[in-house]
């Protein structure tokens, strides 16, 4: 194992892995507005991407994935963006955690919780520190919902009911059986961490259904929609539907004893209003759009440097999982399935927020939005 230690005032140097269409609209630029953090890497094999986009960026290396491990025993980086499919986020992280190497991986964690306990256990060996890309909870919209909630404003919440969906782009790798696709994985993960986040538990049981249009070839490996109803400690309920083949939309709302709270849209890089009920009386809050993905890799760039844990960490990515595969398994059983719950170190707290200022439309290269709608 390589120690990995940076001073204070040094900049964290990373190295990103994979250069799919949110790696290059959300994560490259990214850099240019995330202080104390230094874009020194791309990983893809991809020849022609790497070609261009070390251009763009002025990154000193570019290289193709087999060249990963000797290139991180060199030390010159000090941790690594996992952006790469889901079935390939193991692979990857315990590849750098190996070596010491810090690892922000994509959400979520895996393509299976045995896949994240090896993620979180070889992170660990390798005194490496593990950081899922959860970008709301640094985002001011979702946090300030939460902190009404938390404050009681609402009384006690009693239900949730949340949405995300969009019209996926065919032969794109999230409709792909093989890399541990599905809406469910990609777009459903932020409906139940949101309903995670806001009621401050983890659910203990779930009914779920899928389904499809099987004439549509989008289909073919994967459920078209999910549906879930997760019972929560208290009674409290939680619905959420996620869809790869309706028109986009994203939003949650929250009711609770005395009032009521909509955040919409809820998940997406663009404005979001959150409209509050108490008494019969309502407020609007418009927070403008904003760069997300710069504050988390601010944050995980101060957790290396003052050698503290982050919050999101992979147990937080390891109780997603958990609830994902008792939602497929429900879907897939016809049954109530209990949630084999984990519970993280913390939970995101109001006080995470951090904004930066959105960065403009940048040049993409071989490679195609994931849906072809913009969400509501």
């Amino acid at each position: 194992m390589r120690t990995n230690k940076r001073p204070r005032r040094d900049p964290i140097r990373f190295a990103v892995i994979g250069q799919g269409h949110f790696a290059q609209t959300s994560i490259l630029p990214a850099f240019a507005n995330a202080r104390g953090c230094e874009l020194r890497a791309l990983f893809s094999d991809d020849a022609s991407k790497l070609r261009a986009l070390r251009k763009q960026y002025d990154v000193e290396y570019a290289l193709p994935y087999d060249q990963l491990s000797a290139f991180l025993e060199t030390g010159a980086v000090d941790a690594v963006y996992v952006a790469v499919t889901n079935d390939l986020h193991a692979e990857f992280t315990e590849a750098a955690a190996g070596f010491g190497v810090h690892v922000l991986c994509e959400k979520p964690i895996a393509a299976s919780s045995a896949q994240a306990e090896r993620m979180i256990a070889a992170c660990q060996r390798g005194g490496a520190k593990l950081m899922i890309a959860y970008r709301l909870h640094f985002e001011e919209a979702n946090l300030q919902a939460m902190g009404i909630i938390r404050a009681g404003k609402l009384g006690e919440p009693r239900f949730l009911s949340t949405v995300f969906s969009q019209q996926v782009t065919p032969g794109n790798t999230r409709t792909q059986a093989e890399h541990a696709g599905g809406p469910l994985r990609d777009v459903g993960i932020y409906c139940i961490n949101a309903a995670r986040y806001l009621f401050r538990d983890e659910p203990t049981e779930v009914v779920a259904f899928g389904a499809s249009k099987r004439n549509d070839p989008r289909f073919r490996e994967i459920d078209e929609q999910v549906s879930a109803l997760l019972r929560f400690p208290g009674d409290r309920l939680a619905q959420l539907t996620c869809s790869f083949g309706a028109y986009g939309r994203s939003e949650y709302q929250v009711v609770g004893t005395k009032g009521t709270l909509r955040l919409c849209p809820a998940f997406n890089m663009r404005d979001l209003t959150l409209e509050v009920e108490i008494g019969g009386k309502t407020s609007r809050k418009t927070f403008r759009r904003s760069d997300q993905v710069a504050p988390e890799l601010e944050e995980f760039a101060d957790c290396i440097r003052q050698d503290r844990d982050p919050e999101p960490s992979g147990r937080e990515g390891l109780a997603d999982m958990r609830v994902i595969e008792a939602i497929e398994n429900a879907a897939k059983s016809g049954r109530r399935v209990e949630v084999a719950r984990v519970f993280p170190e913390r939970r995101p707290t109001p006080g995470q927020a951090r904004r930066r200022g959105p960065h403009g439309r940048v040049a993409t290269v071989n490679v195609q939005p994931p849906s072809q709608q913009r969400s509501s």
